[in-house]
C-alpha cells in the first residue's frame, strides 16, 4: 500500500529524519522515532520479509491491545493511518496522544517476528511572548522604560515537551550575548539601576528539546530618562545685526526635551517678529526683531520631556532689560602722567556691548586699543586707560557707550589735563612763609608789651643776681644834666637805682654794674644821711612811672 503523493524517497527521507539509535526508548524497543504534532511519520517494519502473508501494526504489546491495523483485516478505517510498501505504517497529521509504543508483527509460514518502535510526539514550540514592565510603547513598536524603575522581563512558550528558554542580548552592531537559560515553558528576571548601554535588542527563544525546533521574539528595548533639573534660559545679542537671541537649555536627559518659549502665553515660533528658531539637542534658540521689545519685557520656556507627564511644566523666564551706566565724571591727569577713565554697566539683559568715544568733535569714532590707549573690560566694568597724557589731545569729553537690543545708554567723562606742580618749591615757600609770619608776630608782641621780656625772669632762679636798668623816657633829659655836671666837678661817684620786679631786688646805674663791695665803698665815703638824700630821689624818679603803667603787677617795698 502506498501513500498518495508520497514517493519511496520521500518516504525513507522522512523516516531517517526522524528515526533516533535504538535502545533510547521503553525495554524492548528496538527504534525511536520522533514526530511534530501536525505532520506525518513513517514507522517501519524492519524484519518483515517480501513473502510475508500478513502484517500487523498494534499501538502497544499484541495480545493486549487489538490491532491498530493489518494487511489484511477490515479494521475502523482512520485517514490518518495507512501501509507503504504494505509493512510499513504512516501516519499523517499526528497529535499528542499518538505518541507511545508501537509493534510490528509479521506472520510467514505459522512464523511470527515482531518489532517494536517508540513513537515521541513534539509539539511547538509556539506562541513564545516577550513582556517587559513597567514600559511603554512608541508607534513604531519600540519599548523604552524609565532608567529609575526595577525593569521586570517575562517570556512563555508553548511546547511539549518543556522547552529550554534561554535570553540573548545584543548592541548594535555587535553579536548576540546570552545571560540566562532554563528549562520550562516560562522565564522571568528583574534588572534595576538601568543605563543607556542596556539600550538593545532583548530576545527571548524557546526550543524543544525532542524536536530541536526553536522560535524567538525580540523586543527593542530604550532607557529613557529625564533631565535632572528645571530648564536655564539666558538673553543675549546676536553676532550680526541688533537683534535679541533667547536661549533655553535643559541638558541632562534623554531623549532630548521638547522647548518651547512663550510671550504672555502666546507662542513666539509663530510669531511675526521672530526672525529664525533653531534647536540642537537639549538647547532651543529663539531670534528676535528689535523693534517691539522694550525694558521690562518678559518671556517664558517651557520644557516637555516624554517621562515627565507632571500637571506643572518646568519652565525658566527671562526679563530683558535697557542698559544703566555708573562712572566718573571728574578726572584729572597731569602732563606726562597716566589715567582711567571707568564705566561700570549696572543693569543690563542681553549684556550691553560698551564702547568709548570722543566728545562731539568726534561723536563716532570708537576709541581702540594701541599706542596709548588702553581699553579693556572685566564683566560689566570697561576701563580706558591714557598713558602719557596730553594737554592738547587728550583734555576734553568722553563717553562711555552701553548698547542692547533693548536701548542704548551714554555717560560723559570730562578729562582735565593739568601741568605738575613743584612740591619743593610749594614746601619751602610755605615754610618761609611761616617763618616770617612767626617773626612778625613776635615783634608786634614786643612791641606793644616789652615786660614780656621782664616777665620771662619768673622761670629764673629766685637767688639770681641780674641787674636791669629801668629808666623812663622822662628822667633821660634830667639824668644826661646830672651827667655833665658830675663830669665837670670831677665827681666819680655813680648814682645807684634800686627797683623791686616780681619781688627781687636788683640794681643799676646808667648801665654800669656794680657789686656789693662798690656800695660799702661808696658808703663809706658819704655820710649816712647824704647817701639816703641822694639815692631816695634817684630810685624813685625812674621807676615811679613804669610801676604806674604795670597795674600793680610789680610793687615797691
Amino acid at each position: 500500500m502506498r501513500v498518495p503523493g508520497w514517493s519511496p524517497a520521500a518516504l525513507l527521507l522522512a523516516a531517517c529524519l526522524w528515526r533516533l539509535p535504538p535502545g533510547r526508548g521503553a525495554a524492548g524497543t528496538e527504534e525511536v522515532i520522533v514526530g511534530e504534532a501536525g505532520r506525518s511519520v513513517v514507522l517501519m517494519c524492519r524484519n518483515v520479509s517480501e513473502r510475508a502473508d500478513e502484517v500487523d501494526w498494534f499501538h502497544g504489546d499484541p495480545g493486549a491491545v487489538p490491532p491498530l491495523f493489518s494487511s489484511n483485516a477490515t479494521l475502523p478505517e482512520d485517514a490518518r493511518l495507512s501501509l507503504v510498501d504494505n509493512s510499513s505504517l504512516h501516519i499523517s497529521a499526528l497529535r499528542l496522544q499518538d505518541g507511545g509504543n508501537y509493534t510490528c508483527k509479521e506472520v510467514l509460514n505459522e512464523t511470527v517476528r515482531e518489532h517494536r518502535v517508540q513513537l515521541l510526539v513534539a509539539s511547538g514550540p509556539s506562541s513564545v511572548t516577550v513582556s517587559i514592565s513597567p514600559a511603554a510603547t512608541l508607534p513604531n513598536g519600540t519599548v523604552y522604560v524609565d532608567k529609575r524603575d526595577a525593569v521586570m522581563f517575562s517570556c512563555t512558550s508553548n511546547s511539549h515537551p518543556e522547552p529550554t528558554m534561554g535570553w540573548t542580548f545584543q548592541l548594535p552592531s555587535s553579536a548576540p550575548e546570552t545571560f540566562t537559560e532554563v528549562n520550562g515553558s516560562s522565564t522571568v528576571y528583574t534588572l534595576q539601576n538601568l543605563s543607556w548601554r542596556f539600550q538593545g535588542n532583548y530576545s527571548c527563544t524557546a526550543r524543544n528539546p525532542l524536536s530541536g525546533r526553536s522560535q524567538t521574539s525580540t523586543k527593542e528595548l530604550l532607557v529613557y530618562y529625564p533631565p535632572p533639573s528645571v530648564p536655564r534660559c539666558w538673553a543675549q545679542t546676536a553676532q550680526v545685526g541688533l537683534m535679541l537671541q533667547l536661549f533655553c537649555n535643559w541638558p541632562g536627559g534623554y531623549p532630548h526635551p521638547v522647548l518651547q518659549w512663550t510671550e504672555e502665553g502666546r507662542d513666539l515660533e509663530n510669531s511675526s517678529w521672530v526672525v529664525n528658531a533653531t534647536g540642537t539637542g537639549d538647547t532651543h534658540v529663539e531670534t528676535l526683531s528689535s523693534s517691539r521689545l522694550f525694558h521690562g519685557k518678559k518671556f517664558k520656556c517651557v520644557g516637555t520631556h516624554i517621562l515627565k507627564q507632571e500637571k506643572a511644566e518646568p519652565t525658566c523666564t527671562v526679563q530683558i532689560k535697557a542698559p544703566s551706566l555708573a562712572t566718573e565724571p571728574l578726572k584729572t591727569c597731569f602732563v606726562g602722567g597716566t589715567v582711567s577713565l571707568t564705566c561700570q554697566v549696572m543693569e543690563s539683559n542681553p549684556p550691553a556691548r560698551i564702547s568709548w568715544l570722543r566728545n562731539v568733535s568726534q561723536p563716532e569714532v570708537e576709541i581702540q586699543s594701541g599706542g596709548r590707549y588702553l581699553v579693556t573690560q572685566e564683566g560689566s566694568v570697561s576701563n580706558l586707560t591714557i598713558q602719557n597724557c596730553s594737554h592738547d589731545a587728550d583734555e576734553g569729553y568722553y563717553v562711555c557707550k552701553a548698547e542692547n537690543p533693548v536701548g542704548l545708554k551714554e555717560a560723559y567723562v570730562s578729562l582735565t589735563v593739568k601741568k605738575p606742580v613743584n612740591i619743593v618749591g610749594v614746601v619751602g615757600a610755605v615754610v618761609v612763609l611761616l617763618l616770617l609770619g612767626v617773626l612778625v608776630i613776635s615783634g608786634i608782641i614786643l612791641y606793644y608789651n616789652p615786660l614780656l621780656c621782664l616777665n620771662g625772669s619768673i622761670f629764673r632762679n629766685q637767688d639770681s643776681n641780674d641787674v636791669f636798668m629801668l629808666v623812663d623816657s622822662d628822667g633821660e633829659e634830667e639824668e644826661e644834666e646830672e651827667r655833665e655836671e658830675e663830669e665837670a666837678t670831677g665827681n666819680s661817684n655813680v648814682h645807684r637805682v634800686t627797683a623791686l620786679v616780681n619781688g627781687n631786688s636788683a640794681q643799676a646805674g646808667y648801665g654800669y654794674p656794680f657789686t656789693e663791695s662798690d656800695s660799702n665803698e661808696l658808703h663809706s665815703e658819704l655820710p649816712t644821711e647824704e647817701v639816703e638824700g641822694e639815692e631816695r630821689p634817684t630810685t624813685q624818679r625812674p621807676i615811679l612811672p613804669f610801676l604806674a603803667e604795670m597795674d600793680g603787677t610789680v610793687g615797691g617795698s
